[in-house]
């Protein structure tokens, strides 16, 4: 038979296991989330930036008008302040020499992204993605106007891991 102190200071004891379980399921979420967020940052293309390479891989393979249609214009149908032979100027083989380019960011901004790349000989570019039907167009604002101190620290790191520093004002 037990005495009457047997159990004294056990629920003490339960209480103090209970509590570092949820600590460290706590520590566990908030830690996966991180990873989480920055694999996302990191590794993980969004839309815009999706349909950016598909630009630029139709630039390098030289297909200019499926290249013009992702701007939402077509040859049947062109843009009527961008016409086909304007978009050449920009975008055709003597402006942008084949070769080589990396997608650095992509920035939401209201109703769209911002998209920074590297385009090797031809400089940096940057582009503006709309995000309901992903046409490309030149950039309405230079940067976003929002001020996300931990979003530029990331952005910046990102940049520096490619060897690049970000761009600041209008480009193009």
């Amino acid at each position: 038979m037990g005495g009457y102190l047997d159990q004294y200071g056990a629920g003490d004891e339960r209480r103090a296991k209970r509590i570092k379980t949820a600590l460290l399921a706590v520590l566990a979420a908030v830690v996966a989330v991180l990873v989480g967020g920055l694999a996302y940052f990191f590794f993980f293309a969004n839309a815009a930036e999706r349909q950016t390479r598909a630009f630029f891989d139709l630039l390098t393979a030289r297909q200019y008008q499926q290249a013009y249609a992702l701007w939402g214009c077509t040859a049947a149908q062109p843009c009527p302040g961008y016409p086909f032979q304007e978009f050449l100027k920009d975008w055709g083989p003597t402006a942008m020499p084949p070769g080589a380019f990396q997608v650095l960011n992509g920035e939401s901004c209201g109703s769209g992204s911002i998209v920074d790349v590297d385009t090797g000989p031809a400089g940096d570019k940057r582009l503006w993605v709309e995000k309901s039907t992903l046409t490309l167009g030149f950039p309405p604002l230079s940067e976003c106007n929002r001020r996300n101190h931990v979003y530029d620290f990331l952005r910046d790191l990102k940049y520096r891991l490619h060897g690049h520093t970000y761009l600041h004002g209008p480009q193009s």
